[in-house]
């Protein structure tokens, strides 16, 4: 075929880049699979979850482990049930149509997150996910500790502001304020169960504490209030996985096979406090990957210039951010024909970009 111009980036770590040229672009070749946090920026790059889920990965008998945090972890919830098309659908329905047209309190938002969580979980309330032996999922929440694991507003931004300045100076401070937990359905076979860059936790992930833990992993500090109790975890003050990994930078064991990333775009953030830190991107972990993002064409076209954010809520009526967020997810149907024509192709190793 004749180069085009994709939509879609493929950016490819320099192991990933060799056997993706030399082998081509196949499922069999990965065997994690990562989500990343990102508020409503997931709307964004939609169809390519769904051109993944269900047409990519959809005939595949060999364990792909995934891990995701916050609102990829729910993406990464759709995928592990027995339909994940349908899953996907739930998720996107109920998560656009969110309304808070008065300031909401932060218990008021955890009630409206957890009905979300029940529409993505379906009437088998997760036991296709942690029944299914292909997709070994793997969420993460953090634990609070000190002042910010605190319920007193006050003490919890000075707790948050604490954090923010050690993190400043040293990534591994954030155990200090934040302790990882890793939730996961087969742990003993995980390339994830041995983290060892933050103080980790791991714990099962079980039909008695998926609910717990998808509503955790999405509770981000003084937006949502914290989930106190999750079944086999110690009690405490569980908060949004971005917090430690908001895109990850994580050195995963290499005996596996090669990660795909369905990302946002090329700016790999380890974690929540790196935002605002140009100088912290993750780089090193990524020589297996490959990171799929939209290219700045398609995000120049979408409505406003840009993928949908949290900004939206407090920017736009609830009635123009829905119908933004529809267009967006309607638009980025062409992320996945882009994908699945140099898929199909046979001939993706011309589009392949060193990450």
């Amino acid at each position: 075929m004749s180069k085009l111009k994709p939509r879609v980036r493929f950016l490819a770590g320099p192991t990933a880049f060799e056997q993706i040229r030399e082998q081509g672009l196949h499922p069999a070749l990965f065997s994690q699979l990562l989500a990343a946090s990102g508020g409503p920026k997931w709307i964004g790059i939609a169809a390519l979850d769904r051109m993944l889920f269900g047409e990519f990965f959809k005939d595949r008998d060999q364990p792909l482990h995934t891990l995701g945090a916050s609102s990829g972890a729910w993406r990464l919830a759709c995928l592990a049930q027995d339909d994940p098309q349908a899953a996907y659908d739930r998720l996107e329905r109920a998560y656009i149509q969110q309304r808070y047209d008065v300031k909401p309190t932060p218990s008021q938002v955890s009630q409206q997150v957890s009905g979300i969580i029940d529409e993505i979980l379906g009437d088998q309330v997760g036991q296709d996910i942690v029944d299914n032996p292909i997709i070994n999922s793997h969420f993460i929440a953090c634990r609070a500790r000190h002042l910010s694991r605190m319920s007193n507003r006050v003490a919890l931004g000075a707790g948050l502001a604490t954090t923010a300045m050690s993190n400043l100076l040293s990534r591994k401070t954030l155990g200090l304020h934040f302790q990882r937990y890793v939730f996961g359905r087969d742990l003993s076979h995980s390339p994830f169960s041995n983290l060892n860059d933050l103080p980790s936790h791991y714990v099962g992930l079980s039909k008695h504490n998926i609910q717990q833990v998808l509503l955790a992993t999405g509770s981000i500090p003084w937006v949502l209030a914290p989930v106190t109790e999750i079944d086999g975890a110690p009690i405490g003050h569980y908060y949004d996985g971005g917090i430690t990994d908001y895109h990850f930078d994580l050195a995963v064991d290499r005996g596996h096979g090669l990660t795909l990333y369905p990302h946002f775009n090329s700016n790999v953030l380890p974690g929540w406090f790196d935002k605002s830190l140009p100088w912290r991107r993750a780089k090193q972990n990524y020589h297996d990957a490959l990171i799929l993002v939209p290219s700045d064409d398609y995000l120049a076209s979408l409505p406003f210039g840009k993928l949908p954010d949290r900004g939206d809520f407090t920017l736009l009526t609830s009635d123009e951010r829905i119908r933004y967020w529809q267009k967006a997810a309607a638009m980025s149907q062409v992320l996945a024909d882009d994908f699945e024509m140099i898929w199909r192709s046979g001939d993706v190793a011309q589009y392949l970009e060193p990450f």
